[in-house]
């Protein structure tokens, strides 16, 4: 059996590399994965390659099976899908998801991976990290039938969640963005869409994705009295300003953070396992291919993450395919 694997590394701040590994034999209660596709989570992977992961936040921002520290050099990824070439005899041969960096072949525990359901395609499995991040935030804002509800920020995490959202019955649920090609991923999706200052207010509850200080504070104006936003933009070591006078208090708004790295109390009977085994039953909904805006091959990795970082190469959920 080959254990010779490539892998994608951050050298330093803005520069990645391609590198030779060496794999070790699966022990027992190991499976070692040959990846068909793992996904670019461009908010989060594009802070890492800039090096923007504050110094109070390298433990806590660390990936499951990362390597290396931040700034770098570090490798860094978390949504792989890959077929088990060895393990158990219950997973040898099944299509897998795991939490792990992007890498042609790797060897880890059984237990870190998780079988992709019969209908959900491996290339669409990729956004199975991305789901569960929804799944963590809506178990966090609770909403309710007949809510009225925006999701401002039109990127992958907020699509993903307008994606759930829209499932709900009863819902006023809108879309919010700055770039109206996002109209046609909300449409596909399910959701109305709204430029920010087209955006209907009075919402019961307002989902913040959008990772600038313009769409928090947006949010803030769109909440009815006493409603509620929800913020799972992670900015960094960038400082965020709010205007925190004006109404704020008068109509008794509220902020909350959500952040996928804890089960929402709100669900604490449930495990991580069970979280991501949800969101890869609910990616066999084709609608969610909408979320996937490009590939390339994984040898391109050091060029395309320079392009993803600053924009040049737009994208919600980048693929990055594998072969032998």
């Amino acid at each position: 059996m080959d254990r010779s694997a490539r892998a994608f590394w951050l050298r330093s701040p803005g520069r990645g590399e391609i590198r030779d590994v060496r794999l070790p034999e699966p022990g027992e209660g190991e499976v070692m994965v040959r990846a068909l596709w793992s996904g670019v989570s461009r908010g989060t992977e594009t802070l890492v390659f800039r090096g923007g992961v504050p110094r109070s936040q390298h433990q806590v921002m660390r990936a499951p099976f990362q390597e290396g520290d931040f700034p770098g050099p570090v490798k860094y990824g978390y949504l792989s899908v890959g077929v088990v070439e060895e393990g158990p005899a219950e997973l040898a041969g099944r299509t897998v998801f795991c939490l792990y960096p992007h890498q042609s072949r790797y060897v880890v525990p059984a237990s870190s991976v998780t079988p992709v359901p019969v209908g959900v395609p491996a290339g669409r499995a990729v956004l199975a990290g991305t789901v569960e991040t929804a799944v963590n935030a809506l178990w966090d804002a609770t909403p309710l039938i007949g809510d009225r509800i925006a999701v401002v920020g039109g990127g992958m995490v907020g699509c993903s969640v307008a994606a759930l959202l829209a499932r709900f019955p009863g819902v006023r649920l809108q879309l919010v963005d700055s770039d109206p090609a996002r109209a046609g991923i909300a449409a596909a999706l399910g959701a109305d869409f709204a430029s920010p200052g087209d955006a209907l207010g009075d919402c019961d509850l307002v989902v913040h994705a959008s990772a600038t200080e313009p769409g928090l504070a947006r949010a803030l104006e769109l909440l009815r009295p006493e409603g509620t936003v929800v913020d799972l933009s992670w900015y960094g070591d960038r400082h965020v300003m709010l205007p925190l006078g004006e109404a704020f208090h008068s109509r008794r708004l509220s902020i909350r953070s959500s952040q996928v790295g804890t089960v929402s109390p709100a669900r604490a009977g449930r495990t991580y396992a069970d979280r991501l085994a949800l969101a890869l039953d609910l990616l066999a909904d084709p609608a969610l291919d909408a979320l996937i805006t490009g590939e390339s091959g994984f040898e391109e990795l050091p060029e395309v993450m320079p392009r993803l970082a600053s924009g040049e190469l737009p994208a919600l959920c980048h693929c990055i395919r594998y072969s032998d």
